[in-house]
């Protein structure tokens, strides 16, 4: 009896001990870069999704680089005409899913392209009802393919990029192979995977990309299945005005105001989101009565989490928090939750400016800022999820 009881001791010993557990799958090996890049839809990874994640850690961050340096004055062309005066933000932005390891497991990455105008007498001339479309939004209208020298629509070559992302570490994205085609395309892939697959200069993009992993947050909630990433936005230029009269009877610029609104997401199986990072960018470019550039351009614009305690909404907050602190609060009151759950949130009218405060017990005291945007962005990044 004695040795029967040893001999079954013993097997399930073997079956418990950790030794016989499979180790996770190696990082991929890093490429040699040779031009050093600054710092869509996209697949997950075959071989790191749901629950086989190193760790159990999925860590979801958003990142961005915003730049206004296409701005321009009002000026004449080479047959004499009129050129209206641009205020341009382009806002890169890229919604990641990590593990334990820093791999990335689930990626995708958009851009917003806005573009406002305004006459030689800094009067607004675009209808600040339209809606701006991201590139991803734009599709086949973007009109990149038949310019493309590998006939890629835009749309194409930031899905292809995020691929080659996708089982690599940051540091390794990070040491992509690039080259400069042209003073506009300084950094563009090198690498064979991609040579045939994206024409684009990628700096941006890993500069977000690197944002985003440097800021990602573990939710500590569970998938069922696997995970899917997505991203989306909720663009407005309609507090863009033009040149006139402040309230004391002075000259005021022109403004040209771009509010990019930016969700990022992990969501499993079910539908669940079990991470969600929320930022804001609020893009302005002056223009004066003349028509002339007011704005530094050479300064990029930050978003409002980026500001931080700067962005000084905290003096005027009834409950005393940053903006950053009420866009934390009100993604973690949304993770554990399906969308469905999320835009069934209670609100309430607080004000003309305010017409969609959360209502609910566990933000009333964490969140007063009007939520219809964040909303609208975050079921856009669940229904792009892949």
């Amino acid at each position: 009896m004695k040795k029967i009881l040893l001999i079954t001791f013993s097997a399930i010993l073997i079956l418990v001990m950790p030794g016989c557990v499979n180790p996770p799958p190696a990082a991929t090996p890093s490429p040699t870069q040779t031009t050093a890049a600054p710092t869509v839809t996209v697949s997950p990874a075959p071989a790191a999704t749901g629950t086989e994640a190193a760790g159990n850690v999925f860590k979801t961050g958003l990142g961005s680089d915003i730049s206004i340096v296409k701005s321009a004055s009002a000026s004449k062309d080479a047959e004499g005409k009129n050129v209206d005066a641009l205020a341009q933000t382009d806002c890169l932005m890229a919604a990641v899913t990590l593990d334990a390891n820093n791999r990335i497991i689930g990626i995708q990455m958009d851009s917003a392209q806005v573009k406002i105008n305004f006459d030689s007498a800094g009067k607004l001339t675009t209808d600040v009802k339209n809606l701006p479309k991201t590139k991803v939004e734009l599709g086949d209208n973007y009109g990149m393919k038949k310019a493309s020298s590998i006939g890629k629509e835009w749309y194409e070559q930031i899905d292809a990029l995020g691929k080659w992302m996708v089982g690599k570490t940051v540091d390794e994205v990070l040491a992509m192979k690039t080259y400069k085609k042209d003073d506009a395309h300084l950094n563009v892939p090198q690498e064979p995977d991609l040579t045939s697959s994206v024409t684009i200069s990628v700096e941006g993009f890993l500069n977000s990309v690197k944002k985003a992993a440097a800021s990602a947050k573990d939710f500590n909630i569970t998938p069922v299945g696997n995970t899917k990433t997505g991203i989306g936005t909720d663009i407005s230029i309609a507090k863009s005005k033009s040149a006139g009269k402040d309230a004391e009877g002075k000259d005021a610029a022109a403004l040209g105001q771009a509010d990019i609104i930016m969700a990022s997401v992990t969501v499993d199986d079910n539908g669940k989101i079990i991470g969600v990072i929320i930022d804001n960018a609020q893009v302005k470019v002056n223009i004066d009565a003349t028509g002339k550039l007011a704005t530094d351009t050479a300064v990029a614009p930050k978003t409002k989490v980026e500001l931080g305690d700067a962005y000084g909404m905290k003096q005027a907050s009834s409950i005393k928090k940053e903006w950053y602190e009420q866009a934390a609060a009100l993604g973690q009151w949304m993770a554990g939750k399906t969308i469905d759950q999320v835009l069934a949130m209670k609100t309430y009218k607080k004000d003309d400016t305010h017409p969609n405060v959360p209502q609910e017990p566990d933000l009333t005291s964490s969140v007063t800022v009007s939520v219809e945007g964040y909303l609208n962005a975050v079921k856009k990044a669940v229904a792009n999820a892949k």
